[in-house]
C-alpha cells in the first residue's frame, strides 16, 4: 500500500532553516511527481511546490520561490524540502504526496502521510 512518512519538522526561529524528508513506499517512486503541501490552523491544505519525475520544479505558493527548494533521491524513495529564511507565515503541518503529474491541487493526490509540524517563532 502507498505510504508516506514525513519528518524533519520542528521549532525554528524566524530566519532559520529546516530540511524536511518524505520517505515513500508502495509504488514506483521514480515514475511519479512528488508534491509538498502545507496546512496552517484553520486554513485549507495548499500546494507549496512539486518536482516531476523528470526533476522539473513548479512553485505554487507565493513567496517561497528563492527560499524553498525541492529535490528527490529515487534510489532512496525520498523527497526533500529545503526551507530557508523561514518566517512565522510558514508555520503549518507539511505533507508530501505523489501524483502522475505535478499539480497544486490536493485533489490530484490520493494518499497522504501524517505530516510534520513546522513552527516558526521567536
Amino acid at each position: 500500500q502507498v505510504q508516506f512518512v514525513e519528518s524533519g519538522g520542528g521549532l525554528v526561529q524566524p530566519g532559520g532553516s529546516l530540511r524536511l524528508s518524505c520517505v515513500a513506499s508502495g509504488f514506483s517512486f521514480h515514475a511519479y511527481a512528488i508534491g509538498w503541501f502545507r496546512q496552517a490552523p484553520g486554513k485549507e491544505r495548499e500546494g507549496v511546490l512539486c518536482i516531476s519525475s523528470s526533476d522539473d520544479i513548479t512553485y505554487y505558493t507565493a513567496g517561497v520561490n528563492g527560499r524553498f527548494t525541492i529535490s528527490r533521491d529515487n534510489a532512496k524513495n525520498t523527497a526533500y524540502l529545503q526551507m530557508n529564511s523561514l518566517n512565522p507565515e510558514d508555520t503549518a503541518v507539511y505533507y508530501c504526496a505523489a501524483s502522475d503529474l505535478c499539480s497544486g491541487y490536493r485533489y490530484y493526490y490520493s494518499s497522504w502521510g501524517q505530516g510534520t509540524q513546522v513552527t516558526v517563532s521567536s
